[in-house]
């Protein structure tokens, strides 16, 4: 008689065939190769980018030349940090790619260009190794999963530099708005703060992630209540303090600590969880299936468009469709 499988009793062993083993094979076949994850931080010098995703993966992913002054860049550079992390098992290679110079300047003139030229760059890349006829097994993937946009806490609105980029950027990448050092806001600036942030995102058309038309109906729920927050107010903080026996991460100042895991001093790890616990996979299939496979359609149609002649004002290529129906 044939052995019961896994979680079969023996009545019900004979009928067993092992189906339920796949959800296993692909776990530890994803295992052994590793996941991907390539994340974009872009905004001004000051707002604590560097800080806030050395916080999120708890390690020094986002490096800064401690005690030096670095000079502002005259223009907008684009440099990357990659890493390795493994926790409990599953390896994580992670790229951090940071933009110094971004709105630093007083002519701001086209400062997102080289951003969405490195955003495109790395689509153009995967396309010219997925074409190839002796192609790589594994293309290795360099593609912008997310951009997190770090908002100044000013209070008011956002400024028009911010409108002119994040309406670039939702186009061709996953967009997570933020507003950098929330604790410098109180609770009621927040709350107006993020209504106005929100108000502008509509009044401009910018889309930002989670999007509701793409999103199944099992995840609706969920991100409903992650569009409510949206942009995170977040506080980011590499320093441990200890509280009543306890190791906290967080920002003392004279008035206090601002714990920065508390979802009651601000939306850190409502914004954590959604970036690595519940949706970094979404992020990265929803780059291969929208943003990515927008730029493969426009960049092929592109190419078929300028190799047809025109012949009598119609395309040589739709004329000779049209004759081969014919035959």
């Amino acid at each position: 008689m044939p052995q019961a499988g896994p979680g079969v009793s023996p009545a019900e062993g004979v009928t067993y065939v092992g189906i339920d083993t796949l959800q296993e094979q692909t776990r530890l076949k994803a295992l052994r190769r590793g996941y991907t994850f390539n994340l974009l931080v872009v905004g001004r010098s000051g707002l604590g980018k560097s800080t806030l995703v050395n916080t999120l993966f708890k390690a020094s992913v986002s490096r800064r030349k401690s005690g030096l002054e670095e000079p502002l860049p005259s223009t907008t550079e684009v440099k990357t940090e990659s890493s390795s992390l493994n926790e409990g098992g599953v390896r994580l290679n992670l790229t951090i790619t940071d933009t110094p110079g971004f709105g630093d300047h007083i002519n701001n003139e086209n400062c997102w260009e080289p951003i969405v030229s490195y955003i495109e760059a790395q689509y153009a890349r995967y396309l010219e190794e997925e074409q190839k006829v002796n192609r790589l097994l594994h293309i290795p993937d360099s593609r912008i999963h997310c951009c997190v946009y770090f908002i100044p806490p000013t209070g008011h609105s956002l400024s028009s530099l911010d409108v002119e980029v994040l309406q670039r950027l939702d186009k061709i990448a996953n967009v997570v708005p933020v507003i950098a050092k929330s604790d410098t806001l109180t609770l009621e600036e927040r709350v107006a703060f993020k209504e106005r942030i929100r108000a502008d995102l509509s009044d401009h058309g910018i889309r930002v992630y989670p999007l509701l038309e793409y999103e199944d109906s099992d995840d609706a729920q969920e991100n409903s209540k992650i569009r409510e927050r949206l942009p995170f107010a977040v506080v980011g903080s590499t320093a441990w303090h200890e509280v009543h026996g306890k190791k906290l991460l967080g920002r003392r100042s004279n008035w206090g600590l601002v714990e920065v895991e508390n979802k009651s001093h601000n939306d850190f790890a409502y914004m954590r969880d959604m970036l690595i616990r519940t949706h970094m996979q979404d992020l990265i299939g929803s780059t291969a299936e929208r943003h990515y496979e927008n730029f493969r359609r426009s960049r092929l149609f592109s190419k078929a468009s300028t190799k047809a002649p025109i012949v009598n004002g119609q395309d040589s290529n739709h004329m000779k469709n049209l004759n081969e129906s014919k035959i």
